[in-house]
């Protein structure tokens, strides 16, 4: 039986990322991250209900540089993950497929998504200070 070359299913390492493929894997990772912050969300939950120490403690975390970086990373990705699932929702009615419009659209999720995570960390740090 001779050895046959079979032709390779097509994979990442063989095709070059394109806006389409990076956002649709970056959606599914932000609905991970989405998964994982609210654990954290709940955390601070139950620290406000169970008293003052434990929400001290939850308060000095999330008020740390780490906590708001993590907390920035989380806004991120809900307001990210919320734009592109507009966009999907514009995708099920059968428009936006053809190549141009779904990379301008991919370009415009993240433009939005950028933009509202500055305006909702704007106005925390506005109406906290």
């Amino acid at each position: 039986m001779a050895n046959v070359e079979r032709p390779l299913s097509p994979h990442l390492q063989i095709y070059r990322p394109q806006i389409t493929s990076v956002l649709s894997i970056l959606h599914r990772m932000t609905g991970v991250v989405l998964g994982i912050g609210t654990l954290l969300l709940a955390w601070w939950l139950i620290a406000l209900a169970t008293g003052p120490e434990s929400y001290a403690t939850a308060a000095g975390f999330l008020g740390s540089w780490f906590g708001q970086l993590v907390l920035l990373g989380f806004t991120w990705a809900l307001f990210y993950h919320l734009c592109n699932g507009i966009r999907h929702l514009v995708w099920d009615t059968g428009r936006g497929f053809e190549l141009e419009t779904a990379a301008k659209s991919g370009m415009a999720v993240l433009i939005c998504s950028v933009a509202l995570t500055v305006i909702a960390f704007g106005l925390a740090y506005t109406v906290g200070s």
